[in-house]
C-alpha cells in the first residue's frame, strides 16, 4: 500500500501578484525504491466572489496588502499534514471527507464552510493528493478523475475563451464581465484551438483599428479591455471578429455577466454605470428589464450561454429567464451555485438555471466537487469547468474537465501563461488519447449520459 510520507505547504503568487497556497505531498510506494514520489498543486483566487463560497483564508494586517495566507501554510503543515501522514492517498473521497468534516467541522446553513482552516489551505491538499493519486495507481490524471466519479466515458471540452473584459476584471465601463467564444463547430479540441486564437487575433485587429493600439492592453484572464460603454458593442466587436476568421456558425457567444457585482440590494435594481465615478443611477433598471435585454442580445447575436444573469440572491429572475430561453440557452450558476451541492440541490428543485459553474476552491475539495457535478448532470444540466481570475501555472482543471465530462472548460483568452497551461494540457490529453479522444462540440451541453 501507498502511503503519505510528507505533505508540506508554502506561499506563492498567482497570476496577479497575491499570495495564494502550494502544497508538495510525498508519498512512498514499497515498489518505489529511493525517495517519495511527490505530487505538487496550487490554488486559484477570485476577483468576482461569490458570499456564499466557502472560505478563503488570508492573513489581514499589513503584509501583501492583507492577502498573505502564512495562516493557512500554516494550517497544512502543523493540521492537515501530521494527521494524514501514513494515509493511502488513492482514498481520496476518506482523505476529502476526513480533512473536511473531522479536521475541519465547521458548518453553516449551506454546508462545511472550512472556516477553520481554510478552502485554500484543504483544497491545495486535496488537489496534491488527488495528483498524487493517479501516480500511485500509474494512471493519467484525468482517468483517476473519471474512476473516482464512476464517469465512462472521456470527452474533450469546448473551449470557452474570454476574449473581452469587463466588469472587476478589466478597468473599462463595461458593466458585464466576460465575453466568451465557444468552437463548438470544432471537430476536434486541436481545431477548437486554432478557431479560437484566428478570431481572437482577428478581434485584436478590430479593436485596435477601432480604439487604438492601447485599447489592445489585456485584462486578468487575457481578453482585450477596450474602452467601450455598451454591451451590445462588445457583442459587435465579436461577430466582426467571428465573421472577418471565416467561423460564422461554427463559433457562438458566450457571457459571463456576474451581475451580483452591479446589484442593489436595497432598491432591488441592476446598475449597468455601476463603474462611473459620477453615476446619477440613470442606467439602474429591474430584474425583468435586465432579463428582456438578454433576451434581445439573444435573438440578435448566436449566443448560447449566459452565467450569473442576475444578483446570487436573485433566484426569482433566475427561474423566470430559465423557463422562458432555458432549451436555447445555457443559463450557469456561478455566484449562485458556488459549486455547493446543497445549492445545486435548491436550484435544481425550484427550476432556478440549467448549467453549473465548476470551481473547485468555491467549494474546497475534489469529493464535493465530483457530487456538484454528478448532481448536475442528473438533473439534465450542463457543466463549465472554470478557473479564476487569480490563477496559476497548476493545469488540474484541464484534467477535471476531460476526467468529469464536463463537456465545457473555460480558463481566459488564448493569452498569458496562466491561461495557456490548461490549454495546452488539454492539447496534451487530446494527443494522448489518440483515436479515443473524443471532443464535445456542438453536444457541449450534455456530451455523456450521467454517471
Amino acid at each position: 500500500m501507498a502511503t503519505i510520507k510528507f505533505i508540506k505547504a508554502r506561499q506563492i503568487f498567482d497570476s496577479r501578484g497575491n499570495p495564494t497556497v502550494e502544497v508538495d505531498v510525498g508519498v512512498e510506494v514499497p515498489e518505489h525504491k529511493g525517495s517519495p514520489i511527490l505530487a505538487r498543486a496550487a490554488v486559484p483566487s477570485g476577483a468576482s466572489t461569490g458570499i456564499y463560497e466557502a472560505l478563503e483564508l488570508r492573513d489581514g494586517g499589513k503584509d501583501y496588502l492583507g492577502k498573505g495566507v502564512s495562516k493557512a501554510v500554516e494550517n497544512v503543515n502543523k493540521i492537515i499534514g501530521p494527521a494524514l501522514l501514513g494515509k493511502d492517498p488513492t482514498e481520496q473521497t476518506k482523505i476529502d471527507n476526513y480533512m473536511v468534516q473531522e479536521l475541519d467541522g465547521t458548518v453553516n446553513e449551506w454546508g462545511w464552510c472550512k472556516q477553520k482552516l481554510g478552502a485554500n489551505a484543504i483544497l491545495a491538499v486535496s488537489l496534491a493528493v488527488c495528483k498524487a493519486g493517479a501516480m500511485v495507481k500509474k494512471i493519467p490524471l484525468y482517468q483517476h478523475i473519471a474512476n473516482l466519479a464512476g464517469n465512462k466515458t472521456l470527452v474533450l471540452p469546448v473551449p470557452a475563451f474570454n476574449v473581452i473584459n469587463g466588469g472587476s476584471h478589466a478597468g473599462n465601463k463595461l458593466a458585464m464581465q466576460e465575453f466568451m467564444i465557444l468552437p463548438v463547430g470544432a471537430s476536434s479540441f486541436t481545431e477548437a484551438m486554432k478557431m479560437g486564437v484566428e478570431v481572437y487575433h482577428h478581434l485584436k485587429a478590430v479593436i485596435k483599428k477601432k480604439y487604438g493600439q492601447d485599447a489592445t492592453n489585456v485584462g486578468d484572464e487575457g481578453g482585450f479591455a477596450p474602452n467601450i460603454q455598451e454591451n451590445k458593442e462588445g457583442l459587435e466587436l465579436l461577430k466582426t471578429a467571428i465573421a472577418k476568421s471565416g467561423y460564422t456558425g461554427k463559433v457562438v457567444i458566450g457571457m459571463d455577466v456576474a451581475a451580483s457585482e452591479f446589484y442593489d440590494s436595497k432598491d432591488k435594481t441592476y446598475d449597468l454605470n455601476f463603474k462611473e465615478e459620477n453615476n446619477d443611477g440613470s442606467q439602474k433598471i429591474s430584474g425583468d428589464s435586465l432579463k428582456n435585454v438578454y433576451k434581445s442580445f439573444v435573438s440578435d447575436y448566436p449566443i448560447v450561454s449566459i452565467e450569473d444573469p442576475f444578483d446570487q440572491d436573485d433566484w426569482e429572475h433566475y427561474a423566470k429567464m430559465t423557463a422562458e430561453i432555458g432549451q436555447h440557452v445555457q443559463i450557469v450558476g456561478d455566484d449562485l451555485l458556488v459549486t455547493n451541492p446543497k445549492r445545486v440541490e435548491k436550484a435544481i428543485r425550484e427550476k432556478t438555471c440549467n448549467a453549473l459553474l465548476l470551481k473547485v476552491n468555491q467549494i474546497g475539495s475534489v469529493t464535493e466537487s465530483i457530487e456538484a457535478v454528478k448532481m448536475s448532470k442528473h438533473a439534465g444540466w450542463g457543466v463549465m469547468a472554470s478557473h479564476r481570475s487569480g490563477e496559476t501555472e497548476d493545469t488540474f482543471i484541464a484534467d477535471l474537465s476531460v476526467g468529469l465530462a464536463t463537456g465545457q472548460i473555460k480558463t481566459g483568452a488564448p493569452c498569458r501563461s496562466e491561461r495557456l497551461a490548461k490549454y495546452n494540457q488539454l492539447l496534451r490529453i487530446e494527443e494522448e488519447l489518440g483515436p479515443a479522444a473524443v471532443y464535445a462540440g456542438s453536444k457541449f451541453r450534455a456530451p455523456v449520459q450521467p454517471y
